[in-house]
Parts: structure tokens; sequence; C-alpha cells
């Protein structure tokens, strides 16, 4: 592990600086690790995210359509079996 010697001193508004220490209370971080973690990881863009909900929706509505594909085959199935016994 490297060791930090390097000071950043920033300026916030008190608010912002109340998120930054929810934020690393509740991942169980100091406020400096919360933001080297958070700027060290690339971050999902939010057209990323975005892409993924897509995705995840097409996936739904896909087997959706499938299956009403597949009633609508079984259906019209049925119906010329009928048709060819009259």
């Amino acid at each position: 592990m490297t060791v930090k010697t390097e000071r950043i001193t920033i300026l916030s508004t008190p608010s912002f600086k109340a998120f930054l220490s929810r934020e690393a209370k509740k991942e169980g971080v100091s406020v400096s690790e919360l933001v080297r973690n958070r700027c060290q990881k690339p971050a999902a863009s939010e057209e990323e995210q975005l892409l993924t909900e897509l995705i995840a929706e097409v996936k739904a509505s896909t087997a959706k359509a499938k299956k009403s594909l597949e009633k609508g085959i079984k259906d019209a199935e049925s119906v010329l079996k009928e048709l060819r016994q009259s």
C-alpha cells in the first residue's frame, strides 16, 4: 500500500460536506478514502446505465412477445385444424 503524503484541501458547501460524511459512514471509510475510491474507480457513465436499463427492458419485452407469438401460432393451428375437419 502506498503511503499518502500529499494533502488536498477543497472548499465546499456545508451540505456537500455532510453528504460526503454520510456516504463515507455508509461505506465504513474515512472521507479521504471515500474520495480516493470514487475517483479512482471508473464509474459507469449515465449512457452506460441507460443502456443497461434498456437492455433489460428489451429482454423482458422479447420474452413477452415470444409468449404472445407462441399463443397466436397455437390458436391459428387450432382454427386451421377445425377448418380442415369441417
